[in-house]
C-alpha cells in the first residue's frame, strides 16, 4: 500500500472538518448518537456515489460503525468501493477476469464465482483509499471485519465467528496452516 496523497490528506481534513460543524445539528437530531450521525453525514458528502444497500444488516452496522470511529478517533477516511452484488453482477466480473485470464482456475485468484462471493451475501465490502484499508486492517477486527486475501489490500469480509486464516487469493483452499492475524 502507498502512502497517502496530498490529495487524500485534503480529503480527510475537510471531511473530518465537516463532521464536526455537522455535530451541533446532530446533537439536535440524536443526542445519544450525534458523533457517528455527524460523521455519517460528512462521510455522504465525500463519497455521494456510495452504495451500502444490500449489505447485510451487521455488515452495514459493522463498516458505518468502523469508518466512524476511523474518523473520529484517527481522523482517517474509509470509503466503500464495492459491497453487494447480486449474482448476475458476480458472474459477469467472473466470466470478464475468465476471458482476461485465460482460465477458471486463474481467474479464481482474482475474483470468485457467485456461489462462492461474500459480496453476493452482502458480507463483504472493497474499501479506499489505501490509508483507510491500513486503518481497517489494524483496527476492523473490533467491529468483526477482516482482510482474508494477501493479494486484496481493499477487501474485508464481515466475519462475526472471528478472524479467519489469511489466503493468497480468492480462490485459494484452506489449508489448515494459513496465518490468523
Amino acid at each position: 500500500m502507498s502512502r497517502p496523497r496530498l490529495r487524500d490528506r485534503g480529503y480527510r481534513l475537510v471531511t473530518r472538518a465537516l463532521a464536526v460543524l455537522l455535530l451541533p445539528v446532530a446533537c439536535v437530531v440524536a443526542p445519544g448518537r450525534a458523533r457517528y450521525l455527524a460523521c455519517q453525514w460528512a462521510l455522504k458528502a465525500r463519497f455521494p456515489a456510495e452504495n451500502l444497500n444490500g449489505l447485510t444488516p451487521q455488515t452495514r452496522a459493522a463498516f458505518t460503525e468502523a469508518r466512524a470511529r476511523a474518523l473520529w478517533q484517527h481522523g482517517i477516511l474509509i470509503g466503500l468501493t464495492s459491497g453487494y452484488r447480486d449474482a448476475t453482477a458476480q458472474e459477469r466480473l467472473f466470466a470478464a477476469e475468465v476471458r482476461r485470464s485465460g482460465s477458471p482456475a486463474a481467474a479464481r485468484q482474482r475474483t470468485l464465482p457467485p456461489a462462492e462471493s461474500r459480496h453476493v451475501a452482502g458480507t463483504a465490502v472493497d474499501v479506499r483509499p489505501t490509508e483507510g484499508a491500513r486503518w481497517l486492517e489494524l483496527h476492523g477486527g473490533r467491529h468483526h471485519l477482516y482482510r482474508v486475501y494477501d493479494n486484496e489490500w481493499w477487501h474485508f469480509e464481515y466475519r462475526p465467528e472471528g478472524r479467519p486464516p489469511r489466503l493468497p487469493h480468492p480462490g485459494a483452499v484452506p489449508t489448515g496452516t494459513e496465518t490468523c492475524w
